[in-house]
């Protein structure tokens, strides 16, 4: 069923503001990150892990999820289709890939939160807890490769895509 022009519009809206804010929250995410694996001072990591559990929880999981729906709702209620063209499954793949990734992810930054959130953690204590930079970066750089696969939508059918645009034709004729 695709959509008509208005909602397919306001769905397309709100999954490229939900898309973009994703993106843009993990960014704020990535500021705080590195001052946690840069710091030496308590307060600073006390202060920065605290907030990488509030965003995370309450910003970057709500967008990765919505971004998520609204993406699978775009791509069954448009001419892509979520079977017929491989850079939309492999969008979808990755956003899953991504949103899963991030959901374990969240525990240790839940962790980290907690410690940080206890008056007994020492400043000793927080600097040893680490970092979850590399998991951010590499969450970074698969958002981005999804944005450019969205917008340069490479050529490239599966063949359900094939044996659908083969029938479109003949289903026109005789419809």
């Amino acid at each position: 069923m695709i959509m008509r022009p208005r909602l397919r519009k306001f769905a397309l809206a709100a999954h490229i503001a939900l898309s973009v804010g994703w993106i843009g929250a993990v960014a704020g995410y990535i500021a705080l990150d590195v001052a946690a694996a840069t710091s030496q001072d308590a307060q600073t990591l006390r202060a920065a892990y605290l907030a990488m559990g509030l965003i995370a929880w309450y910003v970057i999981v709500p967008l990765a999820l919505a971004s998520l729906l609204t993406g699978l709702v775009m791509s069954l209620g448009t001419k892509w289709g979520l079977f017929r063209h491989y850079w939309v499954l492999i969008s979808l793949l990755s956003a899953t890939i991504a949103t899963v990734v991030l959901l374990m992810e969240t525990q240790t930054i839940s962790y980290f939160a907690d410690r940080a959130a206890d008056p007994r953690t020492s400043g000793d204590d927080l600097r040893a807890l680490g970092s979850t930079l590399l998991h951010s970066v590499g969450g970074t750089v698969v958002l981005l490769a999804i944005l450019a696969l969205n917008v340069y939508k490479p050529r490239g059918m599966t063949r359900y895509g094939w044996r659908k645009q083969r029938e479109e034709p003949r289903d026109k004729e005789f419809g």
